[in-house]
């Protein structure tokens, strides 16, 4: 039933051991700071003159620290351009603040995901020049967004060539970048890149679950079994994240009955079964509608004093919205409340959807006024997913002032928001719907995203149907500029 032969499952039913390090305490902003990382993020997106803001910057009244630099270039997270100037501006014009290195780590993130990559290795260059030395984790980065802009093979060669910029290769950056090209579904390259190199970086426990995991996440259950046996073979036992990941891979794949099973089994184990363990079950039974069966888990986990997380509420209250009722996810988030758990944004966006599937806008919006009370404020995913029910409802005006007001919330809309306000400009098909889905076009490449060949046709051709040839001649101006140039267009 698990991962092999008699002779094999002595090894695989050893005690599981883990251990769990200690973590340093995260570093919090205080209110008057959040406020001045807010108002500071307001005056980079508002300005429009570099020099002015220099000046604006570079003024002594200003206390730089690391904490407020990130905090603002998460805020301007989706303004790629602003981002990229602001860091270039501390950077070239402050007389003594020095960028930490995880601030670079932000800005190289940034330049990546704008795939300008020659402004991602000037900042590695500028690091060292700094001799504040590039991480695993920078590289790990550079890797995710290549993979990312589907790129594995310069993903795996920023790998290789760590050393050329002062950082060695370990096991632990070689189980990342297996980690980055896993999650990223490239699963055979992973596998094979790991079959080179597991000899010279030797593998261990975390390696084989990174491999197993991504076959799971491609669905090849069988696949990830294979590899956990062959971990055994090589004289490593499975831990307690073995076993979660086949089971998780075994529900993801639809192949209920057999994480059932394998549930089962790892009870008749004894096991060390977790709450991660509960929580896929949980979730793994609601998401095909055994909704009953479901909660069973759940209570059972309680009887057997295996405290929910907030991921597990999570899990059931997601469950109940989609195969059962709103109401009775609301009563569960109720409960979790009177048992002192304090809900994430994931909870808060869970019942929203729910609500709004259900046509209950109203409602959703009390809860988008909860999570501001409970200082998790609406998130972009949060406003994406109340912006396309109006839209879909054909609210359309009350998804723009939603729209507006995110920039207020230091929540900037992303390529999704973009993407789901132009959509919903082509219901109507009104003049001046063409004129806002065309605004917004020039909105997202200034933000730096780019548009898509079919978003920019769809524009243009909505524009010269209801009359807008002079805006029209602009949008074509910019699809030149943006390199997209698929077919011509008579202006």
């Amino acid at each position: 039933m698990f991962f092999g032969s008699s002779s094999l499952k002595a090894s695989l039913y050893l005690a599981l051991a883990t251990a769990i390090g200690n973590s340093p305490p995260h570093k919090t902003m205080s209110t008057a700071a959040t406020a001045t990382a807010s108002a500071l993020t307001n005056l980079i997106l508002k300005s429009t003159n570099r020099q002015s803001l220099i000046k604006s910057l570079i003024c002594p009244s200003i206390h730089w620290t690391p904490l407020l630099v990130n905090t603002i270039l998460k805020h301007l997270w989706n303004h790629g351009p602003k981002a990229l100037q602001f860091f270039d501006i501390l950077l070239q014009n402050h007389p003594t603040y020095v960028h930490s290195a995880s601030s670079f780590d932000h800005a190289i993130d940034v330049a990546a995901r704008l795939r300008n990559y020659a402004t991602v290795f000037t900042l590695l260059h500028r690091m060292r020049s700094l001799r504040l030395h590039p991480t695993p984790k920078t590289f790990a980065i550079i890797a995710e967004r290549y993979v990312a802009a589907g790129k594995p093979d310069k993903a795996l060669q920023i790998f290789l060539s760590m050393h050329q910029h002062g950082c060695f290769q370990d096991l632990r950056s070689f189980n990342t970048i297996l980690d980055v090209l896993c999650k990223a579904k490239r699963v055979e390259k992973a596998w094979n890149f790991f079959k080179i190199l597991r000899g010279r970086f030797q593998a261990d426990v975390v390696s084989y679950n990174t491999i197993a995991n991504g076959w799971c996440l491609i669905k090849r259950t069988n696949k990830a079994l294979d590899t956990l046996k062959e971990m055994v073979e090589k004289g490593l036992s499975p831990n307690l994240t073995s076993y979660n990941i086949m089971l998780k891979g075994y529900f993801r794949a639809g192949q209920i009955e057999e994480g059932w099973k394998f549930f089962l089994e790892m009870k008749k184990r004894r096991c060390e079964i977790d709450v991660v363990t509960y929580t896929t079950v949980v979730h793994g039974l609601g998401v095909v509608g055994e909704v009953k069966r479901a909660r069973k888990v759940f209570d059972e986990m309680v009887d057997k004093g295996v405290l929910p997380s907030v991921a597990t509420y999570n899990a059931l209250i997601q469950v109940l919205c989609k195969k059962d009722s709103v109401e009775n996810a609301i009563s569960v988030f109720e409960e979790m409340l009177r048992k002192g758990y304090v809900p994430n944004s994931i909870t808060f966006n869970v019942v929203i959807r729910g609500l709004c599937h259900k046509e209950q806008m109203e409602k959703a919006m009390e809860y988008m006024d909860m999570m501001r009370d409970n200082d998790c404020g609406p998130n972009v995913l949060t406003y994406n997913i109340v912006i396309r029910y109006f839209c879909d409802a054909g609210e359309i005006e009350k998804g723009l002032e939603l729209f507006e007001k995110m920039s207020s919330e230091n929540c900037l809309p992303n390529l999704d928001t973009y993407n789901i306000l132009i959509s919903s400009m082509f219901v109507r098909k009104k003049s001046d719907d063409m004129v806002v889905a065309g605004k917004l076009l020039i909105e997202m490449v200034d933000r730096g995203f780019m548009p898509r060949r079919l978003t920019f046709n769809r524009i243009l051709d909505g524009l010269l149907l209801t009359g807008n040839q002079g805006f029209a001649k602009e949008i074509l101006r910019l699809q030149t500029k943006c390199s997209r140039l698929p077919r011509q267009f008579k202006l």
